[in-house]
């Protein structure tokens, strides 16, 4: 087989890359031991199948009254009530998912491994739409509109009540694209999508670029090492959204006014986290940093779970939280990334992003266990 044409393979077909060599992975060192520093407890649990797909768990509702939407690998759909974990509709869609969920609280849609788009309402599947291209990423929903970004970067808009297109965009890709969730968010009257290395805003009526903004400048001397598609989910502070930009850097836009706040060069392979003072990121060998969200000064970083395989993160409160390959979700203090809390959960790595919902933290895991926090 031609070189190139392997590379693209391995790229395809593996959700996080690290690399296409045999190389052998590095072992992590065992974690110090811990006396907790806050309090917390797991407040619930709930399973699906398994998670075999780059999950995100949806959340949708106010404090007190929020849901989370899970998915599982055999096409389960399962919606929860995020304060007491009460299971509220359960379905399946009859074939396993590539992508989801996405939510806006009425329709909840997922992408199969056949190229299907599917939508439901209240756990009954209203529609399905055969799509050209390979999804990873979760659909969003928003505006009674249901949009999907592809891996070669396609978007596209369907009504979310009956599953018409309404648009399609496509533009000239490069050879190589990530098959890893991408970017795919909402601001004012904005779609944010991932394209390459540029977070763009299009038109969401019609699917017309509005504006385009580059995260970060492509690195190497082959197409593989140049490859810097944007890693969703982005995390959105006010107008700015910070996102990582895949093996190439960490950066942060102001969509409001379509400007590069900062970007700086770096490794990695998982989403960021931000609050309205730092950044967080590990990086391709799990080094933690945190980062002014202002300036992208380093604040602190800590080397404690090097080849953990974490999770991306997200801040809450006093502390930033990840998941590792484990199944430990570690809750650090945001300002000097010491351990202040580990709980665990069914052993198997944790999938995607902790999401949050009011006071209560879910996690999903590999093993299809869903776990509810409540730190204190």
């Amino acid at each position: 087989m031609h070189s190139g044409r392997a590379r693209l393979l391995c790229l395809l077909t593996l959700v996080l890359l690290t690399a296409c060599s045999g190389t052998p992975k590095p072992k992590p060192g065992p974690l110090e031991p811990l006396v907790p520093q806050i309090g917390g407890r797991m407040v619930w649990s709930a399973r699906v199948d398994s998670v075999q797909f780059p999950l995100l768990v949806s959340v949708t509702g106010a404090a007190g009254a929020g849901v989370f939407t899970v998915g599982g690998t055999d096409g389960t759909v399962l919606a929860l009530q995020a304060e007491t974990g009460a299971e509220l509709w359960r379905a399946n869609v009859g074939a396993k998912l590539s992508a989801g969920v996405g939510s806006d609280g009425r329709y909840v849609a997922v992408v199969t491994r056949d190229n299907e788009l599917v939508t439901l309402e209240a756990g009954r599947v209203i529609w399905r739409q055969r799509l050209g291209a390979r999804v990873a990423t979760a659909p969003l929903v928003a505006g009674e509109r249901v949009f999907v970004l592809g891996v070669d970067r396609s978007v596209l808009a369907f009504d979310a009540l009956d599953g018409k297109l309404l648009w399609n965009f496509t533009r000239a890709g490069d050879a190589l694209t990530l098959a890893q969730a991408g970017v795919l968010s909402a601001f004012r009257d904005n779609l944010l999508v991932g394209q390459g290395n540029r977070l763009t805003a299009l038109d969401p009526l019609k699917g017309l670029v509005r504006w385009e903004v580059p995260v970060a400048s492509p690195r190497g001397t082959n197409e593989v090492e140049r490859l810097a598609d944007l890693i969703g989910p982005a995390s959105r502070v006010g107008n700015v959204f910070c996102v990582r930009a895949f093996q190439n850097g960490v950066g942060c836009v102001d969509a409001d006014k379509a400007t590069a706040v900062w970007s700086i060069n770096g490794g990695g392979g998982q989403p960021v986290a931000a609050d309205e003072q730092y950044v967080f990121a590990a990086d391709g060998v799990d080094r933690i940093t945190a980062r002014r969200r202002s300036s992208g000064e380093t604040v602190w970083s800590s080397d404690k779970y090097q080849h953990r395989l974490l999770s991306g993160p997200i801040s809450v409160g006093t502390t930033v939280v990840f998941g590792d390959f484990e199944g430990q979700v570690h809750f650090l203090s945001r300002e000097t990334g010491d351990a202040l809390l580990r709980l665990a959960t069914d052993g198997s790595p944790i999938v995607g992003t902790p999401v949050r919902s009011g006071t209560t933290l879910a996690v999903a895991t590999r093993d299809g266990g869903v776990f509810a926090f409540r730190p204190e």
